[in-house]
């Protein structure tokens, strides 16, 4: 592929070759013709051929083929949801008998799937604190396989020093795997930072649009062609071709929302943090954020599009709040045209133990603010006329 810029690698990567279309067609077949038996043979071994679309499926590869370009990666594979792709990378990385250390504060699917899945395929899991590198390096074990990270973490916005923690992980020949999904790879690169596999739920910024659930895995040409062959075709988490076609034209305009995203987010933060209201805000490109310069080096691009605070009065203060709003939407998603608010601590972590969630960076009255695309006034105008009736 050319060296391309970041706004025609989003529009170009990954074009069908040998069709008219302008616009990307969407191949919905399950299974694909044979004209011969003796083709029907052969078929099944060559690597390419489209067979079967729980296999391989062309539409499904123009969305691996650009999210692969966009993060710098040699290969990339689609998969169903977000967790499709963490479920699947991580059991391509791992096997009974083996170690796992996680960063805290991650997302409440991820949690969940390492500290109660996964040890009952006999992998032993330990967490590390997200913004203490030394943690990271005490937990390790000879039986360490993997390090698992998310930066920033959702919704806690605490970072991982990306380069510290994979520089320890190569000295001992450790697989070092990161969901990218806050900061998408217009903000953050982390292969460049020496990450060995980056794992995104599609549904987000990809997508854009709140319509179609999706994941997505970067890595190695021969993680990925494991993570196909030997984990997601027998798992079954495949993505259909409609919602990779979906994602896959999200993501044409990806640069251009991710922009807007961060310049409506890093307002709306500077706005919040002036407010006498609000008792603390965090956004990793505001100065107030205890790892803002990290933030500016790892996330060069941008802050991201998710700011989280906390209303003085603590949780009921905060309910009220989300009970108000009147142009944003109580959803618990992000990465949408739409500005969604939540309360994680009782939606999307309301499973995990309180000391869990204190333990990564989420207080009880913590609020999420997934900024979307609207005019930040208008955005800025609900969030005081809200904030006015809190008690």
């Amino acid at each position: 592929m050319p060296t391309w810029g970041v706004h025609t690698t989003a529009i170009h990567a990954g074009e069908e070759e040998g069709v008219a279309d302008v616009a990307p067609p969407i191949h919905v077949s399950s299974s694909f013709r044979f004209s011969s038996a003796e083709e029907a043979a052969q078929a099944f071994e060559v690597e390419d051929r489209y067979i079967y679309t729980r296999w391989n499926n062309p539409t499904i590869n123009q969305l691996e083929a650009k999210v692969a370009a966009l993060e710098g990666g040699e290969a990339a594979l689609a998969a169903a949801s977000g967790m499709a792709a963490v479920s699947t990378a991580v059991l391509t990385a791992v096997q009974a008998g083996d170690h796992v250390v996680a960063s805290t504060g991650l997302y409440g699917g991820t949690l969940h799937f390492l500290r109660e899945t996964l040890p009952r395929y006999g992998v032993a899991v330990s967490f590390a604190t997200a913004t203490d590198v030394s943690a990271f390096e005490s937990a390790l074990r000879p039986d360490t396989r993997l390090i698992y990270l998310e930066s920033p973490n959702n919704p806690a916005l605490e970072l991982n020093d990306i380069a510290a923690i994979t520089a320890l992980a190569r000295e001992r020949g450790i697989l070092t795997m990161i969901d990218n999904t806050f900061a998408t790879p217009i903000n953050q690169k982390p292969l460049a930072l020496g990450v060995d596999v980056v794992v995104h739920s599609a549904t987000k910024y990809f997508c854009g649009h709140g319509d179609a659930l999706g994941g997505v895995i970067v890595g190695a040409r021969d993680f990925i062609e494991r993570a196909r062959k030997e984990t997601l075709r027998h798992f079954g988490g495949n993505i259909s071709p409609f919602n990779a076609w979906l994602i896959a034209r999200g993501m044409q305009t990806l640069p251009l929302r991710v922009a807007r995203h961060n310049e409506n987010a890093l307002r709306l933060a500077e706005w919040l943090a002036e407010d006498p209201r609000v008792a603390w805000v965090r956004y990793p490109w505001h100065p107030s954020h205890p790892q803002h310069d990290l933030a500016r080096r790892q996330m060069p691009g941008g802050g991201g599009g998710v700011v989280v605070f906390e209303v003085k009065g603590g949780l009921q203060a905060g309910m009220h709040l989300l009970d108000r709003v009147r142009l944003c939407t109580q959803a618990a998603s992000l990465g949408d045209t739409h500005t969604l608010i939540s309360h994680p601590a009782s939606t999307m972590l309301a499973h995990v133990p309180p000391e869990v969630r204190r333990a990564g960076g989420v207080s009880d009255g913590l609020i999420r603010l997934a900024v979307g695309l609207e005019d930040v006034e208008d955005i800025i105008a609900d969030l005081d006329q809200a904030l006015g009736k809190t008690p």
